[in-house]
């Protein structure tokens, strides 16, 4: 029943979906919560993947895709995008580490925010859009929990770059334990879509070999920058991972412009 509490508190900091009042509430449970993150990219995948399959029996892929991709960041409110839009703000704009922090925290977007989201929902709706239906359902399925597994990584390995702050993320530690337990979700998710035929070892592990490389690089330039991560961090990660997910799934299928 606790690890049932726990996983509705994840769902309730990371997505705008209703929990179920007998759950209630502890702060110590946000810090045991982080866990589930990978979990709750499940249930976000499912919504998305649902609006796609219902949306692509009427609409071409590049519609479905793109309501999709609404439908999940309405689900999470845009808690990613917008840490990922304050990545590119401050990293962009910021000399400094106080600098950097400080234009993290403003809660106005700048030109580097602005286009690096744009950027971004480009990418992912694009490539969404270039999938087969059932293979961009699958990469959803992929792409969501695996995302999440890369911002949990930083909790877990990294130091939290603020002494203070009202954006805090959902944990500032995480054990090896807790850590092993989000990555089980992710090996299950990857399993599943495996041996359905869903898809293919080579984007699979293409997924987790980019996934590893671009959370290793932004790691490394957050503790250069700012010594530790933020929550934005966390979004920004996530973002990037997504990306870079939907991106292994296409170019596995072989169709690269040259080819056309």
């Amino acid at each position: 029943m606790h690890q049932i509490r726990l996983f509705f508190t994840a769902l309730q900091f990371f997505t705008r979906l209703p929990i179920p009042r007998w759950v209630g509430f502890d702060a110590e449970w946000l810090h045991q919560s982080s866990r589930y993150f990978p979990l709750v990219g499940v249930v976000v995948a499912a919504i998305a993947a649902g609006v796609y399959a219902i949306a692509a029996l009427v609409l071409p892929a590049p519609v479905a895709a793109l309501l999709s991709t609404a439908a999940g960041i309405y689900a999470t409110g845009a808690f990613h995008e917008d840490g990922f839009a304050d990545m590119c703000d401050g990293l962009g704009g910021g000399m400094t580490r106080e600098r950097v922090l400080d234009i993290m925290k403003d809660s106005r977007i700048g030109a580097y925010g602005a286009l690096g989201a744009i950027l971004m929902l480009g990418v992912k709706c694009t490539a969404l859009a270039m999938l087969p239906p059932a293979t961009a359902i699958a990469a959803l399925f992929l792409a969501h929990p695996l995302s999440r597994l890369a911002a949990t990584a930083l909790i877990w390995r990294m130091d939290y770059a603020r002494d203070e702050g009202k954006s805090k993320p959902l944990a500032q530690k995480m054990g090896n334990g807790e850590f092993a337990v989000a990555a089980l979700t992710v090996v299950l998710a990857a399993s599943i879509l495996l041996q359905g035929g869903w898809l293919h070892w080579p984007a699979i592990v293409a997924s987790v070999l980019a996934t590893s490389a671009s959370t290793v690089w932004l790691a490394a330039k957050f503790r250069r920058r700012l010594g530790g991560y933020t929550g934005d961090c966390l979004g920004a990660v996530q973002q990037v991972a997504e990306a870079a997910i939907y991106l292994c799934v296409l170019g596995s299928l072989g169709h690269g412009a040259w080819a056309a």
